[in-house]
């Protein structure tokens, strides 16, 4: 029940989509040509999460659609960005005297501190996530088990593949300061370096789209989360939390997912808000992972023989459990000149991330240890049924009196 808490805790609290809704937001002010207030470009992010929560809620198969659509527009978004890039690299484009400026010494001015390669790895991650999120949703997908073995590696590897080439055309046509200063809105600056203002604008609509497509993807997954957390009953008014009525959708769960999307959008100073959120969501989340393999290790020393359909080269293992320690430890390393990739202390995303686990921990002694033994109860759990036939799992105190007897 600790491990079912604390992962309950870190994906309610940290599963928010307001790094989506603020890329939105920067790249449509640039498309528009317009310079605004802080709290306007908020109001754009704040419209965003309302409009994906509404359109989940009451039509939830046009997010199912706009999600496939807007899959396929990133694919082509990426694959244009890529043989730009390669068109840059032959030396076809005037505007840029030098394409392999950036690659002579590539990695002159490195850092040697771990610090900057941990939130770099933070981010990077992020970038995969969507891995994550279809395992959360593979009990409504056809076949699962086929699927998942084919679209999976697929997936992946797509992906890795045009990522990397898409950062090779953005060193093409600028130098790292430029990409490192353009921040959320690299992408259209490589069109305004390659083709002009015009361009940058057009390009910038795509990519706030995009942006738009994950959040709606990132929503849809993070809602079902939320729900068969509360099937579990580990949060409070587990039966309303779980409930799918009365659209079908898990609203309640959407509900759950946009009250921490807004507190972030309304809370974050909005020039360090991206950074920061990617490194606090990826913290606690290379905390679980460290703690799986340590499980997956511990499995395969108490049970060896156990049957396993699958089973993970310890080796690979072994290597992510460490890429994990890393990521644990580095971040508390001082980075050169004592600033991390935001205005905050670099060690800030790293104290927020650990504090939210110990906060669940805390819920958890007091709910489940400290509440039952000071009010001479103890908790059951019974399987009760709602209208539409989920069943929930609601803990109902029992006086120890009465169990006694």
């Amino acid at each position: 029940m600790l491990i079912t808490t604390i992962f309950a805790v870190q994906a309610i609290a940290l599963g928010f989509t307001a790094s989506g809704c603020i890329v939105f937001a920067s790249n449509i002010l640039v498309a528009a040509n317009r310079t605004v207030t802080e709290w306007a470009e908020r109001g754009i992010a704040i419209a965003v999460i309302i409009s994906v929560t509404v359109i989940h809620t009451f039509v939830p198969k046009l997010g199912v659609h706009g999600m496939n659509f807007f899959t396929i527009l990133k694919l082509i978004l990426l694959i244009f960005i890529v043989v730009t890039g390669w068109v840059v690299l032959g030396g076809g484009v005037s505007k840029v005297p030098d394409p392999h400026a950036s690659f002579h010494n590539a990695f002159s001015g490195s850092a040697k501190s771990g610090n900057p390669y941990a939130t770099a790895l933070f981010k990077v991650l992020n970038s995969y996530a969507g891995w994550s999120n279809a395992m959360y949703v593979l009990n409504e997908v056809k076949n699962p088990v086929r699927t998942i073995k084919i679209a999976g590696p697929l997936g992946l590897s797509t992906c890795g593949v045009l990522y990397i080439l898409a950062n090779v055309a953005y060193f093409s046509a600028a130098t790292p300061a430029e990409i490192a200063a353009s921040g959320t809105t690299v992408a259209s600056f490589f069109m305004k370096k390659v083709f002009g203002s015009a361009a940058q604008r057009a390009l910038s609509v795509l990519v706030a789209l995009s942006a738009y497509g994950n959040v709606l993807t990132v929503t849809f997954a993070q809602s079902r989360v939320n729900q068969e957390l509360a099937k579990e009953g580990v949060i409070p008014f587990p039966r309303f939390w779980a409930s799918s009525w009365p659209f079908g959708s898990p609203s309640a769960g959407l509900i759950l997912h946009f009250i921490p999307s807004f507190i972030v959008i309304v809370a974050i100073p909005f020039g360090d808000a991206y950074n920061f959120i990617l490194d606090v969501e990826g913290y606690p989340g290379a905390v679980m992972n460290f703690l799986v393999v340590a499980g997956l290790f511990y499995l395969r020393w108490t049970e060896p023989k156990a049957p396993r359909p699958f089973k993970v080269w310890l080796p690979v293992a072994a290597f992510f459990m460490l890429g994990q320690a890393f990521q644990l430890v580095a971040p508390f390393l001082k980075p050169p000149g004592g600033k991390g990739d935001t205005s905050l202390p670099y060690w800030l995303y790293a104290i927020v991330g650990i504090s939210i686990l110990a906060a669940s921990v805390v819920y958890w002694a007091v709910w489940w240890v400290a509440a039952p033994k000071l009010g001479k109860y103890s908790l059951e759990s019974r399987n009760e049924p709602l209208a539409d036939g989920t069943n929930v799992l609601v803990y109902h105190r029992v006086p120890t009196e009465d169990k006694r007897a």
